[in-house]
């Protein structure tokens, strides 16, 4: 059934707005017309605005703001990266189905996406809340070439390339805070999740996890986190004085799988330092005062740099230099730290 709505609407946009009888799609799919009237109602409730007409047939008149393999395929330029794509209405995590398909045997680059999750989560633990039809809420499935030292090149890599995603796709020039939370204004638009599956020395896959806040308006932020967390939509009304429903969910994954498979494959081909010098280019990190938090340990420095491991290099104000690969860090100015 999936397969038959796929094939209609593909029908419905090539007739260019003109009707397309209920004959010709049921010779197409070599179904019954009342199949064809029974999926061209299911695309109805799913939002796609569709005419019917018992004489001339049915005419697509708007494709709304949904998230459906199909949408997604349609023009994505990728060899690897969405090939197999998975959406659900809802599903408790995008990052625990994928890590079962992964653990089933699918194949690199596999995605899956949802309209919700129930218990979606960020870094350290930290819940991520998901709301209807109002964000990005992916997971990628990853296979890589390359040894357990390059784990954190790839999660630099994947913010790197939804950093790019928005630039191509929106026009809009966000920043990354170490390691990986996408920055607006000064606020947290997007946070990256990796996971992994390892044996040994040996890498079995790696999950991305990836939270955008697409239409959120500041009253669907809990308000104890509104001056720390932003949306795509806020951010162009303020800023650019538009409006989110001039942009589409499906072209903005379409630009960030595209960007994926860019820097996955410049990873693969053992050029972590592209990666490194591409992140840097748009850090919002270095040379700013940092806190980090890890476990017990708590200090202050500066950020200058990050090595070919992306590990975070700090100066403390009594010389020493320390080299972060994980904990919280926070950066003065940002996100509510003052």
């Amino acid at each position: 059934m999936v397969k038959v709505k796929e094939i209609i609407i593909k029908k419905l946009k090539e007739s260019k707005h003109d009707y397309v009888s209920g004959e010709e799609l049921s010779s197409i799919l070599g179904v019954s017309r009342t199949a064809v009237w029974k999926c061209i109602n299911e695309l109805k409730k799913e939002g796609y605005v569709i005419d019917s007409s018992s004489k001339k047939g049915y005419k697509l008149c708007y494709v709304p703001d949904i998230i459906n393999p199909w949408e997604i395929k349609e023009g994505l330029d990728t060899n690897i990266i969405g090939k197999d794509i998975h959406c659900f209405f809802e599903v408790d995590s995008t990052n625990n189905h994928a890590k079962t398909l992964a653990q089933d045997g699918c194949d690199d680059g596999t995605v899956v996406l949802a309209e919700r999750q129930t218990r979606g989560r960020g870094r350290l633990g930290r819940s991520w809340d998901s709301m209807d039809r109002k964000g990005i809420w992916m997971s990628v499935v990853l296979r890589p070439a390359v040894g357990l030292e390059d784990v954190q090149i790839i999660t630099l890599a994947a913010s790197v390339a939804v950093v790019s995603a928005l630039k191509k796709e929106m026009d809009i020039d966000a920043g990354i805070k170490w390691p990986n939370d996408i920055i607006l204004g000064g606020k947290k638009v997007c946070g990256i999740l990796t996971e992994m599956s390892m044996e040994m020395e040996r890498i079995n896959f790696l999950v991305l996890g990836i939270g955008m806040n697409f239409s959120h308006e500041k009253s669907d932020f809990p308000e104890e986190i509104r001056d720390r967390a932003t949306s795509l939509g806020i951010y162009l009304k303020e800023k650019k004085g538009l409006d989110i429903s001039e942009f589409r969910r499906s072209h903005l994954v379409k630009a960030i799988l595209s960007e994926l498979e860019r820097v996955y494959d410049i990873i693969n081909k053992g050029k972590a330092g592209v990666i490194i010098e591409e992140w840097k280019k748009y850090s919002v990190t270095l040379g700013k005062e940092v806190l980090i938090k890890y476990r017990e340990d708590q200090y202050t420095g500066i950020a200058e740099d990050i090595d070919q491991n992306g590990r975070l290099i700090v100066k403390q104000g009594d010389g020493t230099v320390r080299e972060v690969l994980s904990g919280e860090v926070s950066v003065r100015g940002l996100l509510g730290y003052t």
